[in-house]
């Protein structure tokens, strides 16, 4: 998990920096794993208990999916006018090569403990019974982003489930639902954590490793992990690694 061991070196070194007094992050990503993007939300939340500082989450082109949910962690969210977001919910990934194995001949064989061993295999359909165990994991995995909404945006959970049915929403859509709080540019969410903290003025400051070019707060905002968690599942499908649990945006 790279972006993960990313976030948590770039937590650690504002930790032990006295002069800062505020934490923004930006968040591009249509999300990823279940466990991923609980863990860059509980890192930013262990981060906020021991720093004692306000933290601003900024949403970029998009933070649907695991990227809102580790957005949940901010005091405050705030995405930009074109920020698309949502996708609430989790999905599994996995298809039925079946067919195409009976057409080439080729029969595989599990030899396993129990029925359920190979629950989820790509080369045979689901029984009704393996359905509902997915089914039910899946769910609970849901009820886990809803609460957090509940928790943070303080949202109804009755509304909550109305609108988190897996579609995205646009800036404006989700300011409207109380899923960010504004919408702005960057300048704006420098003010916005500058007002936190209670401060007139303040210095932007970006972590970056030796030899990474970083000039401004709009440098290095590619939504490359995402994407590469997306592909690298579709890759995992394919190769036959078995199902993921995902909180994530991928039409």
């Amino acid at each position: 998990m790279p972006l993960l061991a990313r976030v948590q070196e770039e937590l650690r070194k504002a930790d032990k920096d006295d002069n800062v007094k505020a934490l923004i992050v930006r968040i591009n990503s249509p999300g990823g794993t279940i466990t991923a993007s609980d863990l860059i939300y509980r890192e930013i939340v262990a981060f906020k208990a021991r720093k004692k500082v306000p933290v601003v989450t900024v949403m970029m082109d998009v933070a649907a999916s695991g990227g809102y949910y580790a957005a949940l962690a901010g005091d405050t969210i705030i995405a930009m006018p074109t920020t698309v977001t949502g996708s609430i919910g989790v999905i599994m990934l996995t298809l039925n090569a079946q067919g195409l194995m009976e057409k080439i001949g080729v029969a595989p064989l599990a030899i396993k403990s129990a029925d359920k061993k190979d629950a989820g295999s790509p080369f045979r359909q689901l029984t009704p019974e393996e359905r509902a165990i997915f089914q039910s994991v899946i769910d609970q995995m849901y009820g886990r982003f809803v609460g957090l909404i509940v928790e943070h945006r303080k949202i109804p959970e009755a509304r909550v489930r109305e609108f988190a049915d897996g579609r995205i929403y646009t800036a404006e859509q989700a300011k409207a639902l109380g899923l960010v709080d504004s919408i702005g540019y960057m300048d704006d969410v420098v003010a916005a954590a500058r007002k936190t903290a209670g401060l007139e003025e303040a210095k932007i400051v970006m972590y970056h490793r030796p030899r990474e070019y970083r000039s401004n707060f709009y440098s290095a905002t590619l939504a490359t992990q995402g994407l590469e968690t997306s592909l690298g599942s579709l890759a995992g499908l394919v190769g036959g690694t078995g199902p993921r649990f995902m909180y994530l945006w991928w039409p």
